[in-house]
């Protein structure tokens, strides 16, 4: 059972309090953590919004979407009546100069409280909140700032946006926040490699073959047609999501778990990853998908959700094959896929290991090389692939078994979702799971030549039928290496 640590009493002021992040994942967490005991009596939860809400509509607003967030779970009337109590609505137009004294005297005196400001909100809105949270007195020693990806759209409007918050904040309190990174799958990756002597001295060229990692969804646009098609799937996964998740495999031992020694060395990862431009065709695929169906119902195709828009250019998939310049990692491939309205929901990383020099065994008993799968979702776990033989008389018959160990199951108990461990950590002052800001302008810096080459070409992506596992081209891209995607995957 793992053990529940309260924290120091605390504001988390929500801006964006009626949006889609609040309602289906921020105050779901604050929730859940409140009913495990980690927030204190005093804590309270501001929700800043346009709209107007009486106290009782906005907490029958959240209570509804917690109900739908929390189905099947028993939640005791006690627990809704406390959550309920600490909730409290202001609006106010984050876009005006209007209403902001208002705000902080709603807030009242700090005295010391740790004072968390969550901006839910578009990007744009990001430097413009920060200064008015300055003037309005709100930004002092104890206050910190959170903001969602993307930072920016590309190089030049990210440090804009860097400039313009860090004017206000200093670094020590800025939580860029990547959710990949709260879950408990993703922070096993650090306990598999250093608190195991099994796996670290096999980490490397000698013993690696490849690294696979793919994250798959089965969804569309749902509601985000006007952002989505102006960021496509590399600036959306890719650039945040997909290369935090390479750091965290290639990255070299820290010193010790301190922020910034685990973000030092993955900074040295985003450093060394090798250009895509100069071997472009044989490194990227972009699909985009057409009509199909997922698990028996007829899907629409990405034009006709964008209300019929065949011109548009927007990936909906993207498979990547990096490359990085440095001792551990030189001739080792990281393969990269995302798409949306693939075959099933999945995110996983897979190691495939070297197969053994030589065989024993002859033709008759194939060998299959030693696989290490981490599965972030839907079942968080990790599995070893194994050869061993198979029981019974008759000769040696080998196969291939996993070694499987499910979170679930293992540890019987509800663990706390990534949000759940990250809006803690920023009242903790732990800032270890965030991305530091020469890590943000480090993988624009990466990926903004490919996507200019791609906006001034009149390459159309590829297309892929809804349901399937991306366009053949994909399947190609690994396949002239002799390699093929993980099986139980696709």
């Amino acid at each position: 059972m793992a053990q529940i640590i309260p924290v120091a009493p605390f504001d988390y002021v929500v801006f964006g309090g009626t949006g889609d992040l609040a309602t289906r994942k921020l105050l779901p967490a604050l929730f859940h953590r409140d009913i495990d005991g980690q927030i204190p009596e005093e804590a309270t939860i501001f929700a800043i919004s346009r709209r107007s809400y009486t106290a009782t509509e906005y907490a029958d607003f959240v209570q509804s979407h917690l109900r739908r967030q929390t189905q099947g779970a028993e939640i005791r009337p006690q627990d809704w009546a406390r959550f309920l109590r600490r909730l409290r609505h202001f609006t106010l137009d984050a876009g005006s100069d209007q209403g902001w004294e208002n705000l902080a005297r709603a807030l009242g005196p700090g005295n010391g409280r740790v004072r968390v400001f969550y901006l839910a909100t578009s990007p744009q809105y990001y430097g413009t909140i920060a200064r008015r949270l300055a003037a309005a007195g709100l930004a002092g020693d104890a206050a910190r700032l959170v903001v969602e990806k993307p930072i920016g759209s590309d190089l030049s409007s990210a440090r804009r946006i860097n400039d313009e918050i860090g004017g206000v904040f200093d670094e020590g309190r800025i939580y860029r926040i990547d959710h990949y990174l709260g879950k408990e799958a993703v922070q096993n990756l650090l306990a598999l490699r250093f608190a195991n002597s099994l796996f670290e001295p096999l980490w490397n060229s000698m013993w690696i073959d490849h690294v696979q990692i793919s994250v798959s969804e089965t969804v569309g646009l749902e509601g985000r047609a006007g952002y989505y098609d102006g960021a496509g799937a590399v600036r959306d996964m890719v650039q945040n999501h997909l290369l935090q998740l390479v750091c965290l495999v290639a990255m070299e031992p820290p010193q010790t778990l301190a922020a910034d020694a685990v973000r030092d060395e993955k900074l040295k990862v985003l450093r060394s990853l090798g250009s895509l431009t100069q071997s472009r065709e044989s490194c990227v695929v972009r699909g985009q998908y057409v009509a199909g169906a997922i698990d028996g119902s007829a899907v629409p195709g990405y034009a006709d959700e964008l209300g019929g828009n065949a011109r548009s250019r927007t990936e909906t998939y993207v498979a990547m094959k990096l490359s990085l310049a440095n001792w551990r990692w030189a001739g080792v491939p990281f393969y990269v896929r995302t798409g949306k309205r693939m075959a099933r929901k999945a995110s996983e990383i897979v190691v495939q290991f070297k197969p053994v020099p030589h065989s024993i065994f002859g033709d008759s008993a194939p060998l299959v090389a030693n696989r290490l799968i981490v599965r972030l979702q839907p079942d968080e776990g990790i599995t070893l692939r194994l050869m061993t033989k198979e029981p019974g008389p008759g000769g040696l018959r080998l196969r291939s078994v996993p070694l499987d160990l499910s979170f679930a199951e293992t540890f019987s108990t509800r663990f706390p979702e990534a949000y759940e461990r990250l809006l803690m950590d920023v009242v903790r002052g732990n800032t270890t799971l965030f991305m530091r800001r020469d890590e943000v302008e480090a993988a624009w810096s990466w990926i903004d030549p490919s996507i200019l080459e791609w906006e001034r070409s009149s390459e159309h992506p590829k297309s892929y039928v809804a349901g399937s596992w991306g366009p053949s081209a994909a399947t190609a891209l690994i396949e002239r290496d002799g390699r093929t995607w993980h099986e139980e995957l696709s």
